[in-house]
């Protein structure tokens, strides 16, 4: 019997804004007023200064000190080349792998984000804390650190590296996406917040916030507003900002503070901009700019930092997100959660209706869903996969590395409705359905073959936008090497 050819791909895992989220006829013309003038395209083709280029760093302090209700001060503010690659400076500048106890990771976490902490000496050194509904389990994340500390108390711990004056090393890190977090979706409570921080002062713990999502919010019951006129909730102060508003600790004699903002413009103007920013003290963003990298090749994404400050001074840029960001992001979640619930039957999933408690307001670019029933999301993925040519994110994708124990995912499936088109997303979760009824009126006994006979790391590959070709081992081959996953 001949085998049913599958229908067209379509990819719920993938983290990136859809091509028609993406500011090209803005970029075009920031570009082109940039490089008309000597007064702006001499700075912005040369080596950038160490904490950025100030004209973005002016606009950044406005822009953010509106929303946030802040008082604007570029002093703040230190440009990177986006939320990545400034992790990666943060933990070269204000950690020592072995001075630094330990990274706690809120999970399920940013998965990529593993990568980059193992890579600046934290292997094995990953500690997941669990969320609840209000956000992170502050009791959770302490006994794990008091535990910790009583385990090392003996252990003498020096710093390898010189912080020098402008910096120092934190005991530990703490790194969550408090608002619309990646991948749950949830929004953290102030109450939350203002603990965490209070946490941080406590144990010179450095708090890592990827800010990405902040501005892509929306009220759930579709009247969109201008940012000047969101509810508190759709506006709640960064954990940066909190930790600034309790003054200077008393351990903290030179003012780093315990909590640094990681923005970025990749969700809201296009990844491929490669650049961000960090705020926090002026201490802290003073430090960020004597990292090595940044001394030497000067500020990162200079001339895109050129564009960015031309787009949010002329108010371009906070244009594009009220007409096209942020309206197509509310309609493609409501467009998801609507299928979700005519396609899957209520008695197979639960999910999350809102990102913050007692709140109608939604944001960011995913959300998750636990499958009920001793359903295994990995399963429900493969099957996916391979019978419906449907990407899914199975949850066990979001564990902390080498902490997986700590807590299991396996359950849950992570979606994305930022990526397909509207009608393809609506098609992925009637397949979804499709596959979940399916697997559940399958023999028992059968559930755990179809897992068995398909490779996982094929659809991870595909699912992070490994094109299809003829040949598994050359696309394994050459993706695995060539592919730059994000999201």
């Amino acid at each position: 019997m001949p085998s049913r050819s599958l229908p067209k791909l379509i990819n719920l895992i993938r983290g990136w804004p859809a091509p028609s989220l993406l500011a090209s006829e803005l970029l075009s013309s920031a570009a082109q007023r940039v490089l008309s003038d000597p007064v702006t395209f001499v700075s912005a083709l040369q080596y950038g200064p160490d904490p950025g280029h100030q004209p973005l760093r002016e606009a950044l302090a406005q822009w953010l000190g509106r929303h946030y209700g802040v008082e604007p001060d570029p002093g703040r503010i230190c440009i990177s080349g986006g939320a990545s690659q400034n992790l990666a400076c943060i933990l070269q500048s204000f950690t020592d792998p072995n001075y630094t106890r330990a990274v706690w990771m809120l999970a399920p976490c940013y998965h990529l984000a593993c990568d980059i902490f193992e890579d600046s000496g934290f292997k094995q050194r990953l500690r997941a804390f669990p969320e609840d509904e209000e956000g992170v389990d502050l009791e959770a994340l302490e006994r794990g650190i008091q535990k910790l500390e009583k385990e090392q108390a003996k252990v003498q711990r020096t710093s390898y590296k010189d912080p020098g004056k402008y910096r120092k090393h934190y005991r530990h890190i703490i790194y969550a996406v408090p608002t619309c977090a990646n991948p749950s979706g949830k929004t953290m409570t102030l109450a939350r917040r203002n603990g965490l921080v209070e946490l941080a002062r406590k144990y010179d713990a450095l708090i890592i916030c990827d800010d990405v999502y902040d501005c892509l919010q929306w009220p759930m019951n579709g009247n969109l507003t201008p940012p000047s006129e969101w509810p508190p909730e759709m506006k709640l102060p960064r954990l940066c900002d909190i930790d600034l508003a309790m003054g200077q600790a008393e351990g903290d004699p030179r003012g780093f503070g315990y909590a640094v903002s990681n923005g970025s413009f990749s969700k809201i103007v296009g990844p491929g901009i490669r650049t961000g920013w960090a705020e926090g003290s002026r201490a802290f963003a003073l430090g960020l700019a004597q990292t090595g990298s940044t001394k030497s090749g000067g500020s990162p994404s200079q001339l895109c930092a050129a564009m960015m400050a031309e787009l949010l001074s002329s108010g371009e840029l906070e244009n594009h997100l009220e007409k096209i960001v942020r309206p197509s992001l509310q309609r493609r979640h409501a467009l998801m959660m609507d299928a979700i619930h005519k396609h899957l039957p209520s008695s197979d999933f639960k999910i999350r209706e809102s990102g913050l408690p007692g709140a109608k307001v939604y944001g960011g670019y995913f959300v998750w869903l636990t499958l009920n029933g001793g359903l295994s999301a990995q399963t429900v993925g493969d099957v996916a996969q391979r019978e419906e040519n449907l990407i899914i994110g199975s949850g066990d994708m979001f564990q902390v590395h080498g902490d997986e124990d700590v807590l299991s995912f396996d359950s849950a499936i992570r979606l994305t409705y930022s990526w397909e088109s509207e009608e393809d997303i609506v098609e992925g979760i009637r397949r979804l359905g499709d596959v979940i009824r399916k697997i559940k009126e399958r023999p028992a006994g059968g559930r755990h073959e179809e897992t068995e006979q398909h490779v996982p790391t094929l659809q991870v590959l595909v699912g992070l936008g490994v094109p299809r070709v003829a040949t598994l081992v050359v696309t394994v081959q050459l993706l695995c090497l060539a592919f730059n996953r994000k999201g």
